[in-house]
């Protein structure tokens, strides 16, 4: 079953009309003739402020319900919400960053990827019957993530399980050696500054160059955000969300803030205002800090800012 918006637009104001053409663009609505637009039943209340802004400016707009007299019928409908071409499109981006690795610089490099990933999470909200290109786009967008880490991020942590995450006491965490990836990038730096600053102030940092091969951790290090490390990736939570929920710390407002900008940045998802600017930032002190405890240090002022900058919440 499916839920037709029948439409005759008003000739003024030419905003309104481009305005409604662009948001039946954006659901991905299936297009019978001129004005008359299919979804899934499912998803008919989409239509419903489409039909009132159409009304309001004089024009006419129905929502009816439209059903299938045959199989025939049912696949000329499917086939107006078939991706497959869009897909095509998504791939030969990808595809252009896959190529495009080699030489490109890491800032570049995850920007482009992060582009890509949203680009897919765009079609697939649209895409209301997927099939085999969908899960083909998925696992492309998979392997092109493991190419980026493998070629900027070697041991990047692959997540484990979602599951409960105890809670901690820091009191026993106190004046430990704490082990992780060499040259930190976002997740890692903010990492750093969440332990020294909330969690272990005298913490000694280890940098390891392959900790699961060659330089693994030394024995009673606490590792985090690499596979094997104690904190690391967990569902969909990065390295620096599993530290601030193991201590107790995910409830403040601030952490939550700049928790936000990591996740985006580490993997994508969501944009966030502070994550250009925080990128920006980071990118430019990897450049003038060679050694890993310097970058540490200057990274931590970036997120002391970011804590207690004007604007964030209380």
């Amino acid at each position: 079953m499916w839920s037709a918006l029948f439409l005759t637009l008003p000739t003024q104001p030419s905003a309104v009309r481009l305005r409604i053409w662009r948001a039946l663009k954006s659901l991905g609505c299936g297009s019978l003739r001129d004005g008359v637009y299919v979804l899934p039943d499912a998803q008919a209340a989409l239509f419903d402020p489409l039909a009132a802004e159409v009304r309001s400016h004089g024009g006419q707009a129905s929502v009816l319900e439209l059903s299938t007299r045959d199989e025939v019928q049912r696949a000329e409908v499917l086939a107006l919400f078939d991706r497959t071409e869009a897909y095509g499109q998504w791939r030969s981006e990808a595809q252009a960053l896959a190529a495009a690795l080699p030489a490109m610089e890491e800032t570049e490099a995850r920007r482009r990827w992060r582009g890509i990933a949203e680009a897919l999470q765009a079609l697939r909200r649209i895409d209301y019957y997927p099939g085999s290109a969908a899960e083909q786009a998925q696992a492309e967008l998979d392997a092109l993530r493991q190419a980026l880490d493998a070629r900027f991020s070697r041991g990047e942590p692959v997540a484990q399980a979602p599951h409960g995450i105890p809670r901690l006491d820091p009191r026993k965490f106190k004046g430990k050696r704490w082990a992780t990836r060499a040259r930190p990038w976002v997740d890692r730096l903010a990492c750093a500054w969440l332990i020294r600053r909330f969690i272990d102030p005298e913490a000694h940092f280890v940098w390891l160059a392959d900790p699961a091969g060659s330089t693994p951790a030394p024995r009673g290090a606490l590792g985090f955000d690499y596979d094997g490390a104690r904190f690391t990736h967990v569902g969909a939570r990065v390295s620096f969300e599993v530290l601030a929920a193991s201590f107790g710390l995910d409830a403040d407002p601030r952490l939550q803030r700049i928790a936000r900008a990591v996740h985006f940045l580490d993997i994508g998802g969501i944009p966030v205002p502070e994550a250009a600017g925080l990128e920006a930032v980071l990118s430019g002190l990897r450049e003038v800090h060679a050694d890993d405890d310097a970058l540490t240090l200057a990274a931590a002022t970036v997120f002391d800012a970011l804590h207690a900058a004007p604007g964030a919440p209380t």
